[in-house]
């Protein structure tokens, strides 16, 4: 389905990309393989399903009659380490917390999310429509990744040894639901640099969500995706980093995280969908120079751009970098006339090597 019919193409988004998981299949520590392959057979089941299904909507379908916009509608489910969807309803919308403190997380990090794009763009949940928002948590055994796949979230315990339990970083929890987003607005294609831009936008507002709701400014943020899911055999401090991509990781079994910051070092290959999760450090980079430039709160100023550009109707689903960086240079002239948040997004996207002019 496209936009153009009033649907959308089918979709799945993982937080941790294959190459990463290929690695840790070569290992000779049976376990941690194991459960390597174990996680890639499952994305790649869950891929094609989606390709043969459509997207018809959340599993609650729509918000309660008369439910206020203004607030999220949440339900959590509990796979019990099978693989059907969605599991056992678990907590509703203002039940009672759980004595599962995973179930308890993804509970408060949609509600983190929602709050986010309500109070900073005026957006009701992800399709702005109040689009419900269902997760499932323990989902399969030792499952070493969350994702969304056009309906829902999904999150996995980890392995234990690698990865900890992916309801921990609520920057995952807000990159899988901007996957959401993106597919309600621009739906960038999942292939080469769209692709790259869609979980770019994912990194950068999973970024945003965590610092809002850590009252950051953008010169104390990590800037990190993923901080906390590694375990402390990992010589790693995340997936990736936006700050400086290609150096979250450097690890005997994980290898080194290889995404570039620039487009002198742009990776081209096929794996991943032309590598997505890879050349994302890029258009990454440049949205945080641009925040750490201007300063303050990176919501006010680099994200409202980064938002309009999204969601302003002109980005195309197979835009290139050079494509929705002229766009957020438009964007920020619009917003901020011809002042320094111009002069930052343009000098941004010059230190990354993408071209504006």
């Amino acid at each position: 389905m496209t936009k153009s019919d009033g649907g959308f193409e089918p979709v799945f988004c993982t937080i941790v990309p294959p190459h990463i998981l290929d690695k840790l299949t070569q290992q000779e520590d049976p376990a941690l393989a194991a459960a390597a392959r174990r996680t890639l057979e499952r994305d790649a089941y869950e891929r094609t399903h989606r390709r043969l299904t459509t997207v018809i909507g959340p599993l609650s379908a729509l918000p309660p009659a008369g439910a206020p916009t203004d607030q999220p509608q949440r339900t959590i489910y509990d796979a019990r380490h099978g693989t059907e969807l969605p599991g056992e309803k678990v907590r509703a919308e203002g039940g009672d917390p759980s004595g599962d403190a995973t179930v308890n997380r993804a509970y408060a990090g949609l509600g983190a999310t929602f709050e986010f794009y309500l109070k900073v763009h005026a957006r009701s949940s992800i399709d702005g429509d109040n689009w419900p928002l269902d997760a499932t948590v323990h989902y399969d055994q030792d499952y070493n990744n969350a994702f969304w796949n056009g309906e829902q979230m999904v999150f996995g315990d980890g392995d234990g040894e690698i990865f900890l339990d992916f309801t921990v970083p609520i920057e995952v929890i807000a990159h899988e639901l901007t996957h959401g987003v993106t597919q309600h607005t621009a739906d960038l294609s999942y292939f080469g640099q769209p692709g790259a831009l869609n979980e770019s936008l994912s990194d950068v507002f999973g970024s945003l969500v965590k610092q809002y709701t850590l009252g950051q400014t953008a010169a104390d943020a990590d800037w990190l995706i993923g901080a906390g899911l590694l375990s402390p055999r990992v010589t790693g401090k995340a997936l990736r980093s936006m700050k400086a991509p290609g150096t979250a990781y450097d690890d005997d079994v994980l290898g080194r995280d290889p995404q570039p910051a620039t487009m002198d070092d742009y990776v081209h290959t096929g794996r991943d969908n032309g590598g997505v999760h890879i050349n994302s450090g890029i258009p990454n980079h440049a949205f945080y120079l641009a925040a750490t430039t201007l300063g303050g709160h990176a919501w006010e100023k680099a994200g409202q751009v980064w938002y309009d550009v999204l969601t302003g109707g002109e980005l195309k689903k197979d835009a290139l970098f050079v494509d929705f960086a002229k766009l957020t240079v438009a964007a920020a002239k619009a917003r901020f006339n011809e002042g320094e948040e111009l002069k930052a997004v343009l000098k941004a996207w010059e230190q990354v090597g993408v071209r504006t002019s």
